[in-house]
């Protein structure tokens, strides 16, 4: 099935709207410590989606970020990868094949492939898994999930993650519409609210490095509230200098401030790479919520990703349904007002390369709640 399996340059990483599978977060992670590397493959069309006598070869590519576990051993994982997405009943066996391929270019102490699969779930295209409203009713338990997940494999090694790392669950909106038109899509509330920020004086500017510390401290003050584990301002900057413009894949990076009378409301970072942008961070201060700064700050930045040449905007990260238990719940609320399509994905998948080793791994992540691996 596949073919040319190897690796390259990271900085040959083809051109994708999947801001974790770019040369740019690459970049970034390097930047951060982390060993990334870059393969490149190729599969037959035929054997990807089963169209009878197509010989279409069809070439794509995986970023690949390698973990130390600890002294001896370390992990594969893959954010969001790979792009090329096959027809349901060949994405186990197309997956199971290029991880047997990944194996020579891993370290020797690599205990596992992780994919953090962007592809959409199974259970989001049938619609009994939706209520009499329209809601996702979610996945089936772990066992169902595997039997599906390694149908078609040779080996049946997948294994469900305990726990996804990036967002399962986000919202898309279509750009190629005029804005009045995707204004008129948005809940009355939530234009409304648009309106609102504007009539009372809040403006987003574009700022740079400059930002940084309205940045960290919006955020620090966002995570507190919600009682969130804080990232050091290295990440962020990390993320707002990198540059990969002389790669096949950059990204063009821009933080975004809501403020009235120069004091700062909120923040977030937009994310634009081929043809979309991605809302990737978000923060925002309590006082003055009554000037609806976020929503101000979004309408902005799904402007200046159109105006960017985008056809599509990612809000990278909801509940899947709008459970008001759900700790995500707020984001769903906030996020589902602008309309757009939201979009179930697979989440993450092991593959384990040292089957004894993993399943160590694997009891003690759930003790653990997981390794951070982003």
């Amino acid at each position: 099935m596949l073919s040319n399996v190897r690796p390259k340059e990271t900085d040959e990483l083809y051109a994708t709207p999947i801001l974790q599978q770019t040369a740019f977060w690459s970049e970034v992670k390097a930047s951060l410590g982390a060993n990334t590397i870059a393969v490149n493959f190729a599969a037959e069309s035929a054997d990807l989606y089963g169209a009878a006598g197509e010989k279409q070869l069809i070439h794509s590519d995986l970023l690949i970020i390698l973990r130390q576990i600890d002294r001896n051993y370390s992990v594969a994982y893959v954010p969001y990868g790979p792009e090329l997405e096959p027809a349901d009943e060949f994405q186990g066996i197309f997956l199971e094949e290029l991880s047997e391929s990944l194996r020579s270019q891993l370290p020797n102490n690599c205990i596992l492939i992780r994919y953090d699969l962007c592809w959409e779930s199974y259970w989001a295209k049938e619609s009994d898994h939706f209520d009499e409203n329209g809601l996702w009713r979610g996945e089936p338990e772990q066992s169902a999930q595997e039997f599906r997940f390694n149908y078609n494999t040779h080996e049946w090694n997948f294994r469900k993650a305990a726990t996804n790392i990036l967002p399962s669950h986000t919202i898309f909106l279509d750009l190629t519409a005029e804005k009045e038109i995707l204004l008129k899509k948005m809940k009355p509330k939530t234009r409304y609210n648009i309106g609102l920020a504007r009539r009372r004086g809040v403006t987003v500017r574009t700022m740079g490095l400059e930002g940084m510390d309205i940045w960290y401290k919006l955020y620090r003050e966002t995570a507190e509230r919600n009682h969130l584990l804080i990232n050091e301002i290295k990440y962020f900057e990390a993320v707002l200098t990198a540059r990969a413009d002389d790669s096949r894949s950059p990204a063009d990076v821009r933080l975004l401030v809501a403020e009235k009378d120069e004091k700062p409301l909120a923040a977030m970072f937009l994310v634009i790479t081929r043809n979309r942008g991605s809302y990737l961070y978000g923060a925002s201060s309590f006082a003055e919520r009554n000037l609806m700064a976020p929503y101000a700050l979004q309408w902005e930045a799904i402007c200046q990703s159109q105006e960017a040449g985008c056809t599509e905007y990612d809000m990278f990260g909801i509940s899947p349904t709008p459970d008001p238990h759900h700790p995500m719940y707020g984001l769903y609320k906030f996020k589902s007002g602008f309309g757009g399509d939201i979009h179930h994905s697979l989440g993450c998948w092991d593959y384990p390369l040292n089957k004894e080793i993993y399943t160590l791994f694997r009891a003690s992540e759930l003790h653990s709640q997981g390794y951070h691996l982003v």
